[in-house]
């Protein structure tokens, strides 16, 4: 798995109506840790979305099989004390533009753990065990 920072000048054209919480983990201490260590990228990919979030920052995965998708996305952003990944793994766009379900969508778990295992290489952090998020689905 390798990512490739998406910057914000490029957010709007990497982003999809697909991304989905895969977790979130309630860390104050590794929300700040996370935070200082993706400031190496810069800007965030995009501005904060609310007062309780101070930073987003979006990667293209590549190595990962997402099919039928064309490009995997994942988003690390802070919401409040909570660490939050993100990911498009297991969604695809419709022809009417609204988010469905791929087949690849049973599998979110198993990439979530590929996921936390490359940033915590990466970054030299501790993913914590989340609490219970569901699987963002409206």
């Amino acid at each position: 798995m390798q990512l490739e920072f998406v910057s914000v000048e490029e957010f709007y054209f990497a982003m999809t109506l697909c991304v989905r919480t895969l977790t979130e983990i309630e860390n104050p201490e590794l929300v700040a840790q996370m935070q200082e260590k993706l400031a190496a990228y810069g800007q965030s990919s995009t501005v904060a979305a609310a007062q309780q979030n101070n930073f987003n920052y979006v990667f293209r995965v590549a190595g990962v099989d997402c099919a039928p998708a064309e490009e995997l996305i994942v988003s690390i952003a802070d919401w409040g004390e909570a660490l939050r990944l993100g990911s498009d793994f297991g969604w695809i766009l419709d022809e009417h533009r609204k988010p469905r379900r791929t087949e690849k969508f049973a599998q979110r778990d198993e990439f979530l753990q590929q996921l936390k295992a490359k940033l915590q290489a990466e970054f030299q952090v501790v993913l914590n065990q989340p609490l219970p998020s569901g699987d963002g689905c409206p």
